[in-house]
């Protein structure tokens, strides 16, 4: 009886204990980074692990209001700590007052004004190979009133002076590396060589492990300052097949995909259908415009006509309705309907094959031999379309295109390769003819990076920029110098819709349609909120929770 006893009295405490608390989160994504220094290369992977163990002086959050996550208040014109001043030159510039939040390195070294003057150094220099150092160069001043606060003057008047997307470097680690051979910086960052220093890392995680192509571990960074992050250690699987990214979050290899970088939308769409009792989707319209980057100095494709005979020629609404459902909307251009500054005034091209047949003809391409179109000197309109291997959609809608275009007799040769070689050719712009890959964007941001003249990457300016198509139009330039200096909106919006014209007429990309992210979110998961801009949802990782 006794014995009896005591076995009942174990099942009962056994069925009455609560559920021990899930410390571990496995995480999968599609890309492998090929650094993990914040300054250098713009992949959307390196930042989603980034924001985990740092954070942008500001960031866009959910709701699309610009909010302040190092610095303690956002400068304003109105509460005094952004002015607009007058330049020994004569023009007018801005100065702007910013204090930072107490936090730590990893290593326990204060997080101070000496870092942000040496990202500001870094970033300006002519050899650092930062991905684009236009908005360092504009800062024309710095001042550090004390460890923590510092007013820095930039050489122009601009709408968006409090945007501080400052991601920021440890000065006492990387600056000893940088000072020694800046143009071998982006080669001996510390961020590669010893990823796993703590002293890399001031947000609620900091990387422990690096495991090339395979996986990136994280633990709870004891010097963190904010809100305890619910998880001892994070795991990032990286599975570059997204069919295989379903086949371990079934089996539980794999807790959560990151919506950002993971399922595509045609698999969310029928794994909800399947599987709605454990997961909750999550469809995320997103500024992420999905389109093709056109190398201009491919002779096959400067053109004009030609670029807008195959813009013609890709029947995108097809592509969408097929594929995705319906849900992911054609771009008409880089900048989103969802985006406040967005104008329906310039070119849209529909599906007409006969449209682009004929401009092909007027564009020199009017002989076909063998189904494939060529000019008078015999040369034949064939060009390669390179894109990120392992995203099957992605593939998928190169394999129609190149179906399409084929159509009109233009022949396109499919180069999927690993994200990392991918992009370091985008960024070096050694592309073959066409890149396909998506921009992550914020609200009302002027498209500067990729269309002004100024940013064309190249060995001269440390191949700093990312303008990858080499586009230059003075009416484009004068448009983008001339909209971020406008503060009132109504005539902001004015040259938005300029800027869409002339990317509409010239075409440096072939725009295809703006992507909504599913995130395939397990309901015992709580505190994932998508944002749908360049701040993803990770940067937020501390409010992440498992709850059975």
């Amino acid at each position: 009886m006794i014995r009896r006893l005591f076995t009942l009295l174990l099942a009962l405490c056994a069925f009455s204990a609560p559920a021990r608390a899930k410390d571990d989160l496995v995480l999968a994504m599609t890309q492998m980074p090929g650094t993990w220094n914040p300054l250098i290369s713009s992949m959307l992977a390196k930042s989603l692990i980034a924001n985990m163990t740092a954070r942008p002086m500001t960031a866009w959050n959910a709701d699309w209001k610009l909010v302040c996550l190092v610095c303690t208040e956002l400068p304003t014109l109105q509460n005094g700590k952004a002015r607009v001043i007058d330049l020994p030159d004569g023009k007018k510039g801005m100065e702007i007052d910013v204090e930072m939040r107490e936090m730590r390195w990893g290593d326990g070294v204060p997080v101070s004004v000496t870092d942000v003057a040496f990202t500001l150094e870094v970033g300006r220099h002519p050899l650092s190979g930062v991905a684009s150092s236009e908005a360092y160069k504009r800062i024309i001043k710095f001042d550090a009133r004390d460890d923590r606060r510092f007013t820095m003057t930039i050489d122009r008047v601009t709408f968006d002076y409090n945007s501080l997307g400052l991601n920021l470097l440890p000065a006492h680690i990387e600056k000893p590396i940088f000072d020694a051979n800046p143009a071998e910086y982006r080669n001996r960052t510390a961020y590669d060589t010893d990823s796993t220093n703590p002293g890399l890392a001031f947000g609620p995680y900091r990387i422990v492990e690096v495991v090339p192509g395979s996986r990136i571990a994280l633990e709870r960074n004891p010097t963190w300052t904010g809100e305890k992050p619910y998880f001892r250690r994070i795991v990032v699987r990286i599975i570059e097949s997204t069919a295989a990214l379903e086949a371990n979050l079934l089996s539980g290899n794999v807790d959560y995909v990151l919506g950002e970088l993971g399922l595509s939308l045609d698999q969310a769409i029928a794994f909800e259908k399947r599987h709605k009792d454990r997961y909750e989707v999550v469809y995320k319209p997103a500024l992420i415009y999905e389109h093709i980057d056109v190398n201009l100095d491919n002779k096959l494709l400067a053109d004009r006509r030609v670029r807008q005979a195959m813009l013609l020629a890709i029947d995108r609404q097809a592509i969408s309705e097929k594929l995705f459902d319906g849900k992911q909307p054609v771009a008409h251009g880089g900048i989103s309907v969802l985006d406040p500054m967005y104008s329906p005034a310039a070119r849209q091209y529909g599906y007409d094959p006969t449209a682009a047949r004929a401009l092909l003809d007027h564009a020199g391409f009017a002989a076909l031999k063998n189904g494939v179109r060529q000019n008078a000197a015999g040369e034949r309109l064939s060009v390669e379309l390179g894109t990120t291997a392992g995203n099957r959609v992605r593939e998928l809608v190169a394999q129609v295109i190149q179906s399409q275009l084929r159509q009109v007799g233009i022949e396109v040769r499919i180069k999927a390769e690993p994200p990392r070689i991918f992009f370091e050719a985008m960024g070096r712009r050694t592309f073959g003819g066409l890149g396909m890959y998506a921009w992550v964007q914020q609200p009302g941001a002027v498209p500067r990076s990729s269309l002004h003249s100024s940013e064309i990457p190249s060995a001269a300016n440390g191949w700093s920029g990312q303008n990858y198509t080499g586009y230059a139009n003075p009416e484009m330039d004068k448009a983008l110098d001339t909209a971020e200096r406008e503060l009132d909106l109504d005539r902001r919006r004015a040259l938005f819709a300029e800027i869409q014209r002339l990317a509409a007429d010239d075409l440096p990309a072939l725009p295809l349609f703006f992507r909504v992210d599913p995130f395939v979110i397990p309901k015992a998961l709580k505190g994932v909120v998508p944002t749908g801009t360049l701040n993803s949802s990770t940067l937020w990782i501390e409010q992440w929770r498992w709850q059975q």
